[in-house]
C-alpha cells in the first residue's frame, strides 16, 4: 500500500493511499477528537506536489483508501495518483499558495502534524463485503476515516461536521456529554443525533465539558444552560449566547424546531405539518429532508402529553384557509375546507362559521367576522404560540421562560409576605419581607362633609380623587393630595347607594333610591375656589355638571358599571321590569337583558369579556358581555350584598350575609378561598381587593371594624378600629397609592 507525501505550504504530510476504488464516506473527524488515533507510524512514501488551492481548500481532507482529496461542499475533488505521471483531474495544475504560517511552524515534522494511522485502523480493504466501508468490529475502537490538512491552530468549522451542512439536535439540545464519559462518535463519524455534532468549537474540548457534573445545585445542567442561552438572547446579548452555546454544546432549540417556527411565520403550511408531525421522505416524497438526499424518516416534534394532534392540524389549516380567503383565492379555499378541515371532524359550529366567511362581501368584513387580523398581523405569531403549548417544553422552550421563572419566584415571595404592599417588585438579590410598620394601620384623616351615614366610597382609577355618597343624597368628591372638596353632587332626592367612575375618570355615575341614575361630568372646573374640608359649610361648594339622567327604572337603582371603552354603561335595579340595561352616553338604551330577578350588584371585567351580576335571590349570573348571552349561574346558600372583579379579570369577590367573604374563579365557578372573621348578617357591606398587587382582601363589618386578609392564604392579618358606632359600610383601596385606603361608616365619617 503506497504512501503520499503531500506538501502544503512547505509542510510534508504522510498519507496512506489504497489501491482500491474510492468510496464515499461521511463527514471527517477532527484530529483532536477522542476517537482519533495519536500513535505515530513510519512508512516509505512518495513525494507529490499538491495542487494549489484557495484558503478555503485548506480545510479539505484526505480520504483514506480512496486516493482522493475531499474538497469542501460544492467543489469537485482532485484525484491525486501515487504515480506522478498519472493524469490529474486538472489538466493545468498550479503550485499551492503558501500559508502565512511562521518558519517554525513549517519546520515541524510531518509526524507531529499528521499522526499516522495505526495498523488496527487499516483492517478494511477495498470493496470487501465485510470491510469495504472501513467499519471496525463492534468491540474495536472507532476508525479514523480522514485526516484534515491544516495547521493545528486552525479549528474545524462546526457546521461542516454534520452531513449536508446541518446540525442535528435531540429535543432541542445536544447529546448530554456531561452525563457519561463514553464517546458519542461511531465509526469515526459524528453521532447523527439531534444535538450539536461536535463540542470541539472555539478551542473547547470534550474533556472540559465532560468533567462537569450533570447537576447544577440540584438542577439539570442542560435545562439551566439552555434557559441561560435563551435568556441571554432575550436580553440582547447574542454574542454571549452564542459563546455559551459553543462552550456548553447545547442549543436552545433544534434545527427542526427552528425550521418549524420559520415555516409557521412564513406561511409554509405543508412544511410546517411535516416538521410538526413527521414525514417519511421515501414513502411520500414530501417533507423536509435532513439526510443528504437519502431516504429518511423524520418522526416529528415531541408533543406534550395532553396534545391533540387533530386539533393542532385544524388550527394550522384554519390559518391556511383564512389566508386564502384574504388573497381572494376562493376556489382553493373551498378545497382546503372540504378536503383538509372537514375530515378532521373538529368543532362543527366552528366549521360552519368558517364556511360562512366565504360569502362576506369584502376582505375587511371577513376579517372582522373571523376576529382575525390577517397574514401580516399577529395571527401567525398567535398560531405559533397556540401550537407551542402542545409541543413538549423539552423540545420547544416556551418564550421568555427564564423571565417567567424569575417572576414566579418574586410572586412566590410576595405570596408569603403577609404585609406586602409596595408598588415595586422585590429584588432578586435578597429574600423579600415587608415590615408591619410600613403597612397603613393608622388613621391619617377624617372626612366628615357628608350629612348622613356614608354608604359608598370609591377612588378614581388614577388615585387622585375619592368619591363618597350616603344617606343625604349628596356625593362628595375629594382631592386625595389635599383632601379638599372638588365637587359636591346634590340633585338626588334619596340616598345614593352606589357610585362608579368611568375608565378615564372624567365621569361618575350615581345610583339612588329615588329610582334614578345620573351621569356627571367631573372634569369641569368650577369658577369657585377650592376650600378646605373644615371650612366647607362656610362656602358654596363646587358642583359638577349632570350630563344624563336615567328615569327608566321603577324601583331603586342598585348598581351601575362601565364598559371598558367608557362609551357605554350598565344599570341594574330592584324592579322586575328592565332590571338590567346597557346605555349609551346620549341616554339611549342599547340592550336590555331579559331576566326575571332583582339585580343587587353587577360588574364588568377589565378585559370586557364578562359581566357578572348577583340577585337578591342568592344567585350569581355570568354573561358573555360580547355576545350578551348567559354562560352560567350559581346558586348559593345565603344572600349576597356586593360584588367586585379583580383587575386581571380572573376572580370575583362576593360578600355573604353569613359572616363570610368568598373568592370565586370566574372561569371555573369554583370557590378559591373563604375569608372569615367579620360580622355581617343584616346590613349591606361592600368589600374590596386591596394592596399594590391586589394581594389583600379588605372588608367592613357590623362591629365597626375593618378586616384585612391575605388573599393567597386567607390569613386574617389585621383588625382595625376607629369608627365609633354602627357598621363600616364600605371600603376602598387606592390602586395608585398602596399606602392609602378609605372606609365609610354609619358614624358619617370617611376615614383615610
Amino acid at each position: 500500500m503506497p504512501l503520499l507525501d503531500i506538501k502544503i505550504s512547505g509542510i510534508s504530510a504522510l498519507v496512506v493511499l489504497a489501491d482500491e476504488a474510492p468510496h464515499i464516506h461521511q463527514a471527517p473527524i477532527a484530529p483532536d477528537h477522542p476517537a482519533a488515533s495519536t500513535s505515530p507510524e513510519t512508512a516509505p512514501f512518495t513525494e507529490i506536489t499538491a495542487q494549489e488551492t484557495t484558503t478555503s481548500h485548506l480545510d479539505s481532507y484526505i480520504q483514506r483508501g480512496s486516493g482522493t482529496l475531499s474538497h469542501p461542499t460544492g467543489q469537485s475533488p482532485t484525484v491525486v495518483s501515487a504515480n506522478p505521471r498519472t493524469t490529474s483531474s486538472d489538466p493545468n495544475p498550479r503550485r499551492r499558495r503558501r500559508s502565512p504560517s511562521s518558519d517554525s511552524e513549517r519546520s515541524q515534522s510531518s509526524s507531529d502534524l499528521y499522526p499516522s494511522i495505526t495498523s488496527e485502523h487499516r483492517r478494511g480493504t477495498g470493496n470487501d463485503p465485510q470491510h469495504g466501508d472501513l467499519r471496525p468490529e463492534r468491540e474495536g475502537p472507532p476508525v479514523l476515516k480522514r485526516r484534515r490538512l491544516m495547521n493545528k491552530a486552525m479549528r474545524l468549522d462546526p457546521d461542516s461536521i454534520s452531513s449536508n451542512g446541518l446540525q442535528y439536535h435531540a429535543n432541542g439540545s445536544s447529546p448530554s456529554t456531561q452525563k457519561n464519559g463514553i464517546s458519542t462518535s461511531t465509526n469515526g463519524h459524528s453521532s447523527p443525533t439531534n444535538g450539536r455534532s461536535s463540542p470541539h468549537q472555539n478551542g473547547f474540548s470534550t474533556a472540559i465539558v465532560r468533567s462537569k457534573s450533570s447537576s447544577f445545585y440540584g438542577h439539570d445542567r442542560e435545562e439551566v444552560t439552555r434557559l441561560l442561552i435563551q435568556g441571554l438572547g432575550d436580553l440582547g446579548y447574542h454574542s454571549a449566547a452564542n459563546r455559551l452555546s459553543q462552550e456548553s454544546g447545547y442549543e436552545v432549540e433544534s434545527p427542526a424546531v427552528a425550521a418549524f417556527r420559520n415555516a409557521i411565520l412564513q406561511g409554509q403550511w405543508p412544511e410546517a405539518e411535516s416538521l410538526l408531525f413527521g414525514v417519511d421522505s421515501e414513502a411520500d416524497g414530501g417533507g423536509v429532508s435532513i439526510s443528504n438526499g437519502h431516504s429518511h424518516h423524520f418522526g416529528g416534534l415531541k408533543l406534550a402529553a395532553d396534545a391533540d394532534p387533530d386539533s393542532m392540524r385544524f388550527s394550522v389549516r384554519e390559518q391556511k384557509y383564512l389566508e386564502l380567503l384574504e388573497k381572494m383565492e376562493t376556489t382553493t379555499a373551498i378545497m382546503v375546507l372540504r378536503h383538509e378541515l372537514q375530515p378532521l371532524r373538529q368543532d362543527i359550529a366552528r366549521l360552519d362559521h368558517l364556511s360562512s366567511l366565504m360569502v362576506c362581501p369584502t376582505v375587511e368584513d371577513m376579517m372582522r367576522q373571523a376576529h382575525w387580523d390577517g397574514a401580516l398581523g399577529n395571527s401567525r405569531q398567535t398560531l405559533l404560540q397556540e401550537l407551542s403549548r402542545s409541543i413538549s417544553p423539552s423540545v420547544m422552550i416556551p418564550d421568555h421562560r427564564l423571565a417567567v421563572l424569575l417572576d414566579q419566584i418574586k410572586q412566590g415571595q410576595i405570596a408569603k409576605c403577609l404585609y406586602h404592599n409596595p408598588s415595586t417588585l422585590p429584588s432578586l438579590f435578597t429574600d423579600h419581607v415587608c415590615d408591619r410598620t410600613q403597612f397603613p394601620l393608622q388613621t391619617a384623616f377624617e372626612l366628615n362633609q357628608s350629612g348622613g351615614e356614608v354608604y359608598c366610597v370609591e377612588f378614581s382609577h388614577n388615585g387622585k380623587r375619592l368619591a363618597a355618597s350616603g344617606a343625604d343624597g349628596a356625593t362628595v368628591i375629594y382631592d386625595t393630595n389635599t383632601f379638599q372638596v372638588r365637587h359636591t353632587l346634590r340633585e338626588h332626592t334619596e340616598p345614593v347607594v352606589y357610585i362608579a367612575w368611568s375608565p378615564d375618570d372624567t365621569k361618575l355615575i350615581t345610583c339612588s333610591q329615588d329610582h334614578k341614575a345620573r351621569v356627571w361630568d367631573t372634569s369641569v372646573q368650577s369658577p369657585f375656589p377650592l376650600v378646605s374640608a373644615g371650612d366647607l359649610l362656610n362656602f358654596l361648594p363646587q358642583t359638577g355638571i349632570c350630563l344624563l339622567q336615567i328615569d327608566h327604572h321603577n324601583q331603586p337603582v342598585s348598581t351601575a358599571c362601565w364598559a371598558p371603552g367608557g362609551e357605554t354603561f350598565v344599570t341594574g335595579s330592584l324592579d322586575k321590569q328592565s332590571q338590567l340595561c346597557l346605555w349609551t352616553l346620549d341616554g339611549r338604551p342599547s340592550y336590555s337583558w331579559a331576566i326575571d330577578y332583582r339585580v343587587q350588584d353587577c360588574a364588568i371585567s377589565s378585559d370586557g369579556q364578562r359581566m357578572v351580576t348577583i340577585s337578591s335571590e342568592r344567585q350569581i349570573f355570568v354573561y358573555n358581555f360580547v355576545t350578551r348571552e348567559e354562560e352560567y349561574s350559581i346558586l348559593l346558600r345565603t344572600k349576597m350584598t356586593c360584588l367586585s372583579i379583580s383587575r386581571d379579570s380572573r376572580y370575583m369577590l362576593v360578600n355573604m350575609a353569613d359572616n363570610e367573604v368568598q373568592l370565586i374563579d370566574i372561569e371555573t365557578a369554583e370557590i378559591v378561598r373563604r375569608f372569615l372573621g367579620q360580622k355581617q348578617e343584616i346590613f349591606m357591606i361592600r368589600s374590596s381587593f386591596g394592596g399594590a398587587d391586589e394581594n389583600l382582601i379588605i372588608s367592613g363589618s357590623e362591629d365597626s371594624k375593618v378586616y384585612i386578609w391575605h388573599k393567597e392564604n386567607g390569613t386574617l392579618i389585621e383588625t382595625l378600629e376607629g369608627h365609633t358606632r354602627g357598621c363600616v359600610n364600605a371600603v376602598a383601596w387606592n390602586s395608585a397609592d398602596p399606602s392609602m385606603f378609605a372606609s365609610a361608616g354609619d358614624d358619617k365619617i370617611v376615614r383615610m
